[in-house]
């Protein structure tokens, strides 16, 4: 049965102008816990189109038909929440939408003033194009920012410079509100702190901090053009493969790199297809190729460990699970650095209270093609997933209200992208006390 999460949704107009679109209302959602019978796995329910991900145990997104169809089939649901809340009504086309969450072009005016505000501190970049930007139908740049207390050589496109680097990279699926938030929330941490809070300055000093707000503008942009009931584009908005629904199409973003790409993942409608190749899709070609730039390769055969002088820390940021996953995320067999990944995500779990996993131990299924087994894989630098958020009440989903920001999120992620950042210098040596 194929998810009907987008369905109703107008999103034909997004492939002409995303900035002008008046979309239906989303059905009804619910997230729903899942007990499966013999012979019934996760993947196989993906690989059937429903929209499963996990929090405490597998979950699936469902209309109230897509559930009586599952329950059919013999699976256990227990409803853990309703995907949306309530909001102020806003309007489409602005800066922010469901209570308070960056748009788009949102994102763009904030990379833009902090960049100019702060020339000492920030450089922005343009990395690329969106698949709707190669098509000449709109869409964006993708944009990276370089924030540190410049000096000359600093924030380069190139893995020479003297500063370890930290990258954060949020909003490869368009769905996870939280993940881009965080973003702004840091760079905006980054700047007003500097010369006012040591911790920061030292930081700012002595790392080179690397920022992706959105790895996938376009699908944000099919998000908010419902304001006030978010659409759940997980996807980029590759139309091309042809034969699926508008609201089907697209390409997971976090399937395409050219590491472990695996066409089994899925078909052109499903919620996981990896693209018509490795490296098929602009977004894709613009991350991998800004890590390319920034970190030198220290690491051999995909068996061999990384050298011990590696530097820098990647994260990027998805919801929903209060997770930290570590490589390999496509199979279970353990990377060659298992156990020093494994530490250095224990201390950052000792700061969230998410546990830490390796293959399929966190989510219940795997991620061939991900962004962060690319990175480890090949240049050997530290890369995990942070699963932000649980499966259920307003701070749940991949909708939390708003004000979780500051009620959850915030005060639990920030103390871990610091100790990340500090963690660059000598991820695989001596690493940070753990504070807090």
């Amino acid at each position: 049965m194929r998810r009907l999460v987008v369905a109703l949704c107008s999103f034909a107009l997004v492939l002409v102008s995303l900035t002008s679109v008046s979309a239906a209302a989303p059905p009804d959602l619910s997230y729903y816990s899942m007990r499966l019978p013999a012979g019934l796995t996760v993947a196989d329910l993906i690989k059937d189109g429903y929209d499963v991900t996990h929090g405490t145990r597998p979950t699936v997104v469902a209309t109230p038909a897509e559930a009586e169809h599952l329950r059919a089939r013999g699976v256990v649901l227990g409803k853990t929440g309703d995907v949306y809340h309530p909001v102020p009504r806003s309007e489409p086309g602005g800066a922010t939408y469901y209570g308070g969450y960056h748009t788009a072009a949102g994102h763009e005016q904030h990379n833009a003033s902090v960049a100019a505000a702060h020339p000492d501190l920030v450089k922005l970049y343009d990395i690329g194009d969106s698949w709707l930007k190669t098509q000449g139908q709109g869409g964006h740049d993708i944009q990276a920012l370089c924030l540190t207390k410049l000096a000359a050589g600093d924030c380069a496109l190139g893995s020479t410079g003297e500063k370890p680097k930290f990258v954060l990279h949020t909003q490869i699926h368009a769905r996870e509100l939280v993940t881009g938030e965080t973003a702004y929330q840091w760079i905006d941490l980054l700047v007003s702190s500097y010369g006012n809070d040591p911790e920061i300055t030292e930081l700012m000093d002595t790392r080179e901090l690397w920022v992706v707000p959105m790895a996938n503008p376009d699908g944000v942009d099919v998000v908010a053009s419902n304001p006030d009931r978010p659409v759940l584009q997980r996807k980029n908005v590759n139309d091309s493969a042809g034969g699926c629904p508008a609201s089907d199409a697209g390409v997971d973003l976090n399937r395409n790199s050219s590491f472990q790409w695996n066409v089994n993942e899925g078909g052109p409608c499903d919620e996981t297809y990896p693209g018509a190749k490795a490296l098929s899709e602009p977004e894709t070609v613009a991350i991998q190729g800004l890590l390319d730039k920034l970190f030198a390769d220290t690491k051999g055969d995909i068996d061999d460990p990384a050298a011990a002088s590696t530097t820098g820390v990647f994260l990027t940021l998805h919801s929903f699970g209060n997770d930290i996953l570590a490589p390999w995320g496509y199979t279970n067999t353990d990377a060659p650095d298992k156990a020093a990944l494994v530490a250095l995500g224990k201390k950052m779990g000792a700061l969230t209270g998410y546990p830490v996993s390796t293959g399929d131990g966190g989510v219940g299924y795997f991620a061939p093609g991900a962004t962060d087994d690319w990175l480890y894989g090949t240049r050997g630098v530290p890369s995990y997933t942070f699963e932000i958020g649980p499966d259920g009440g307003s701070c749940g989903g991949f909708l939390p209200a708003y004000s979780c920001m500051a009620s959850m999120f915030w005060p639990t992620l920030k103390p871990a992208l610091v100790y990340a950042a500090q963690a660059a210098a000598t991820p695989y040596g001596k690493l940070p006390i753990t504070v807090g």
